[in-house]
């Protein structure tokens, strides 16, 4: 994943759409609680679908999408699929919180308008 900086001007689209695709996976309820529930380790995807009380086929949607974002990892083992979460993205995105909060314009308040 690429974090933004001033000095990257001639990135290309898909560098760009690293940071979007993240959070967007982590805009969604139920990608969050997969999070959530991955925090304490590697989960077989059973474990999570019991967990969640949900469909394997809407789960393997949503961590098709934490997957896709690099957020999570798979492995397989036999037939079942474990996922854990990627931690060095996850550290990625709170360097790119962390750069964005420090580059955000202090909040102006216009008495004409408000």
């Amino acid at each position: 994943m690429l974090i933004y900086n001033d000095s990257m001007a001639t990135r290309t689209r898909s560098d760009r759409i690293a940071p979007a695709k993240i959070f967007h996976a982590l805009s969604d309820e139920t990608r969050l609680q997969i999070v959530h529930r991955l925090q304490g380790g590697e989960r077989c995807v059973c474990d999570l679908t019991d967990a969640m009380d949900a469909a394997q086929s809407r789960l393997s949607f949503h961590l098709k999408v934490l997957k896709d974002a690099g957020l999570v990892t798979d492995r397989r083992e036999g037939r079942w699929m474990y996922y854990t979460l990627d931690r060095k993205t996850f550290g990625r995105c709170a360097e790119l919180i962390e750069h964005l909060a420090g580059r955000a314009p202090a909040s102006v308040r216009c008495d004409a308008c408000c």
